[in-house]
């Protein structure tokens, strides 16, 4: 493989959390045969979205309560790791395992230890961890998923490539949307799980909002149906799409591919396969773009106000 491929294709895997699984080992089977299905498509990526861990719930414990439903998916965190990193490895294929919660052996003393990890799994044996670092409401709710925020950004290369992941909600922060600007990334990765169309709708067109300030690449996929435990789970509603800039050569509209979204299937949940014009969309960066700027801070400008007169 190339160290800087003219384009990326990629496999987003809209996971289905209502598809049973008896163990760990199951999911290492269902997630071995995905890979194998991307790997023969030419995919040198796999996608998986936030929380896509919430499955492992089906074989939890039947009287585990809502507290305990991140120290437990943090328990088997350990061991699903080490299986994504290995068939990374075994497969040549990169693997964004999802996000997890995983215990934080740093978190400071008196705060929450657990955080929601995405993993990066590499096939040259790197397994690169970024926490959530904005929380929902739901993530800071002492009485269901109480979690603690990541306290850093990391900026990923591989493969010549320059990739960020941004954890469903912060894809939406304007702040932090400028600091990944200025990184310049070739590749904005965001796993995501949203309940409702609303918020589906939010993170996606925020999605949208970053390939164009960026003028980079943003691939998003979500979770779809309820994990199938002994107790009532809300659903989750989701989609996958790469988004690109608005420029002619790249076809005008910014959509890269798609899949509409869902509440449910009656399988393990698709799988959108897409070509990402990394090398294209560099030389846009460089000249020949319409209009963008280039990684621009607003910190220069000066805020005024006009009041009403008394």
């Amino acid at each position: 493989m190339s160290n800087s491929p003219d384009s990326l294709r990629t496999a987003l895997w809209v996971v289905n959390l209502a598809q049973p699984l008896a163990s760990l080992d199951a999911w290492q089977v269902q997630l071995t045969n995905k890979i194998r299905q991307a790997k023969a498509e030419g995919s040198a990526l796999l996608v998986l979205p936030e929380y896509a861990c919430e499955q492992w719930l089906s074989f939890a414990p039947a009287d585990l309560p809502a507290t305990g439903e991140i120290p437990w998916m943090a328990e088997q965190a350990e061991t699903a790791v080490e299986m994504a990193g290995a068939l990374a490895q075994e497969h040549d294929i990169a693997l964004l395992a999802g996000s997890m919660p995983v215990k934080d052996q740093q978190a400071a003393h008196g705060t929450v230890p657990f955080v929601n990890r995405a993993w990066l799994c590499l096939p040259d044996g790197r397994r690169i961890g970024q926490d959530k670092l904005c929380l929902t409401p739901a993530e800071q709710d002492p009485d269901d998923w109480l979690l603690s925020p990541g306290r850093q950004l990391k900026l990923i290369h591989w493969r010549g490539l320059r990739i960020v992941i941004l954890i469903c909600l912060d894809c939406e922060l304007p702040d932090l949307a400028g600091q990944v600007s200025a990184l310049q990334p070739d590749l904005i990765l965001v796993p995501s799980q949203t309940s409702r169309p609303s918020g589906y709708h939010r993170v996606f067109h925020c999605a949208r909002a970053r390939a164009i300030e960026s003028m980079t690449a943003v691939a998003a996929v979500g979770v779809i149906g309820a994990a199938a435990t002994g107790r009532p789970r809300d659903g989750y509603h989701a989609g996958a799409a790469l988004f690109l800039p608005c420029e002619p050569e790249l076809g005008d509209d910014g959509d890269g591919g798609s899949l509409p979204g869902l509440d449910s299937c009656d399988d393990e949940g698709p799988v959108l396969s897409v070509d990402i014009p990394i090398e294209r969309l560099r030389a846009l960066r460089r000249k020949g773009a319409e209009v963008w700027p280039g990684p621009w801070s607003a910190r220069h400008i000066e805020l005024s106000e006009e009041t009403e007169p008394s």
